[in-house]
């Protein structure tokens, strides 16, 4: 039954979609498209290309890895006792949206909340400067922010045990750290893609290519923030690079808070769509 809360959620989205459609991006933003582009011109596409595919590979495997590990166990386990708080008939991941949409956009801000806190935290132990985080930190900053997404898609009812909701995720991860001027796009591609599947999605049907050259302004971002990391690691008060520390800390809480809202606006919608569909709305 479609209820006016899910009316509000529906009416939010569509207002959250229309600014996407509506950014523009500024000189900024622009210009380090255009140093971006210059760049990938110089380098010969065969190498792109397997760069591209070998940071896919990266993500995948880190995906994979982040599903497995007990962590991710104690995580599902977590979001379906929260969920039996509501119903005490949810047994699985897909039982939860037999919720509505305030108790799941309740359980998933708990786990929205956590892992802002786990980025920040990543980012302050980069921003001391230790060689081992400074090297780890692009692998550190894709494996929060992918279990970001992953948890998000549990919180909602969608099991990323499946093919589908695997590669769907990644790809939710793909256009949530698109450039704001492109999101819009990687958002129209994510709705495409659940539009052109069928009940049940156990595979995918859409692109499975996450890294390419619109994608590279974020980890751009990623090696300003080390460089400034690196250039401020010194200058420390009783011992500490306070300045490095913040800074690493706030620029991965910022990069997590926007992938994190846009992954619940897409498995929000996700939601929303499918009851739409089955209540004939």
């Amino acid at each position: 039954m479609w209820t006016e809360r899910d009316r509000a959620y529906w009416d939010r989205l569509m207002s959250w979609e229309q600014q996407l459609i509506s950014y523009e991006g500024n000189d900024i933003e622009y210009s380090t498209a255009s140093v971006i582009e210059r760049l990938m011109q110089e380098i010969p596409e065969n190498m792109r290309d397997r760069v591209f595919s070998q940071i896919d590979n990266v993500l995948f495997n880190v995906h994979s890895l982040l599903q497995g590990s007990q962590l991710q166990t104690e995580a599902r386990e977590r979001i379906l006792t929260s969920a039996r708080i509501f119903r005490d008939d949810i047994e699985t991941v897909v039982d939860l949206r037999k919720l509505t949409i305030d108790q799941l956009s309740y359980i998933n801000r708990q786990q929205m909340a956590r892992n802002r806190f786990y980025s920040a935290v990543q980012g302050a132990v980069t921003g001391t400067g230790g060689v081992l985080p400074v090297a780890a930190d692009f692998l550190a900053m894709a494996a929060v922010n992918l279990r970001a997404v992953q948890l998000t898609a549990l919180s909602y009812g969608y099991d990323v045990e499946y093919p589908f909701e695997m590669t769907a995720s990644l790809n939710v991860f793909h256009a949530s750290m698109l450039p704001d001027r492109l999101k819009a796009e990687g958002w129209a591609q994510l709705i495409t893609d659940v539009e052109d599947g069928k009940e049940p999605f156990y595979f995918y049907e859409g692109t499975e290519h996450i890294a390419d050259e619109t994608w590279l302004e974020e980890p751009l971002r990623q090696s300003v923030k080390l460089a400034v990391v690196m250039a401020l690691r010194n200058k420390k008060v009783s011992g500490i690079p306070l300045l490095s520390v913040a800074i690493g800390a706030g620029v991965n809480y910022r990069l997590t808070k926007k992938v994190t809202e846009f992954a619940e606006s897409y498995y929000q919608y996700r939601y929303l769509n499918e009851k739409k569909e089955r209540t004939g709305r």
